[in-house]
């Protein structure tokens, strides 16, 4: 019995990066609902960046490795891991529930 076709390391990544972007659009979407507010979204092949007004994350891919920004000079770094969690230096988070929380900060 075959396997299916073989992912590579960056294809995996790529597919991580563009479902965290999405991540971040449907949740500054849903936080913006109750102020009729938007967020823009960019996505580039190894940068998502997100705007509400004065507020911004910039959050820059190097293969697995990540690199993020705030407008308010806030920084840090994280991993990309295969099962889809970032692994931040105090340790893995959902990737879900950092994009919420990312979110919720810019929105407010």
């Amino acid at each position: 019995m075959s396997q299916g076709p073989s992912i590579s390391p960056e294809q995996l990544y790529v597919e991580l990066w563009v479902s965290l972007a999405s991540m971040l659009r449907s949740y500054t979407a849903a936080h913006g609902l109750n102020g009729n507010r938007q967020a823009t979204v960019e996505l580039g092949e190894n940068l998502i960046t997100v705007r509400h007004g004065e507020k911004w994350l910039a959050v820059k891919r190097d293969g697995a490795q990540v690199i993020w920004r705030r407008q308010n000079g806030a920084e840090g770094s994280f991993e990309l891991r295969p099962d889809g969690q970032l692994e931040f230096p105090s340790g893995p988070v959902e990737m879900d529930m950092k994009a919420e929380e990312w979110a919720r900060e810019l929105m407010i």
